[in-house]
């Protein structure tokens, strides 16, 4: 158990196996860093299906019964400067401030199955880029109550949902029913569990269909565009447009299927 990985073609399903809500342990986050470097640098994987085993949840976060290591509160806040080594595979915090530092401008389908609360809701927002829900997948963020906040800031949630909708996560801890993550567009979609993996692979072959190149292209230029003011976002965009036809050209391709019917494009 621990984090399944496996590759069909040109698409990947990376499972979160860990007991009946499939939650988090030290280790487990290692193992997750580690498929994501090789999700991302793997060229013939081109988009990745994220879930939890089972039927129960899709993540029910950090198991903070599990023992982890203990270090001493000098060793604790020196490790804050610095990146995850073979050592901290016991720890937590650990290797999940890593993940979220990778940059990945792969997408990945996330088929959420069940509740994803805590360390799950923040890894389904930073791991996932299109969403697929069943009626009993509840979010949740109850961190707070155990003196763990912070979820705000590593989900920038506020910039997904509402500001009302976030506080109110953040600050009650109380579940987002998957109707209302529907409804706030956390989810593209909800289905029926039986029909949950067909359709997250339906769309991720949708998108393995085009070019990987212009796939990367796509998702760089729309999430650095959010941080940009709108001049500086164009001339980011232009530039990576000019790149990537250029590379098109130089292999003597044109980048994918053409239409049909070309003139009709617009």
């Amino acid at each position: 158990m621990g984090i399944r990985y496996e590759k069909d073609g040109a698409i990947a399903t990376i499972t979160i196996d860990n007991g009946k809500v499939n939650a988090f342990t030290p280790e487990m986050h290692r193992e997750m860093y580690d498929v994501m470097k090789d999700f991302v640098a793997d060229r013939s994987v081109h988009v990745g299906i994220l879930t939890g085993a089972g039927e129960r949840a899709f993540c029910g976060g950090d198991d903070i019964k599990n023992p982890n290591g203990v270090q001493s509160h000098a060793d604790a806040l020196t490790a804050h400067f610095y990146p995850s080594t073979d050592a901290d595979d016991h720890l937590r915090p650990g290797w999940e401030r890593d993940i979220r530092q990778i940059e990945r401008y792969k997408p990945i389908v996330g088929a959420i199955n069940g509740p994803a609360a805590g360390m799950g809701f923040i890894y389904m927002m930073n791991l996932t880029d299109i969403r697929i829900g069943t009626p009993r997948s509840f979010l949740s963020l109850p961190e707070i109550a155990y003196g763990m906040a912070g979820a705000g800031g590593s989900t920038q949630l506020a910039r997904h949902v509402p500001p009302t909708v976030a506080m109110w996560m953040l600050l009650t801890g109380e579940r987002l029913p998957a109707e209302d993550a529907l409804k706030y567009a956390l989810y593209n979609e909800i289905v029926e569990p039986e029909a949950l993996m067909a359709r997250a692979r339906e769309i991720a072959e949708l998108i393995a269909r085009h070019p990987p190149l212009s796939v990367r292209v796509e998702m760089e230029v729309t999430k650095k565009a959010m941080e940009l003011p709108r001049a500086e976002a164009v001339n980011l965009s232009g530039h990576l447009y000019r790149l990537q036809r250029a590379t098109f050209a130089a292999r003597g391709e044109h980048g994918g299927t053409p239409l049909a019917n070309p003139e009709r494009a617009e």
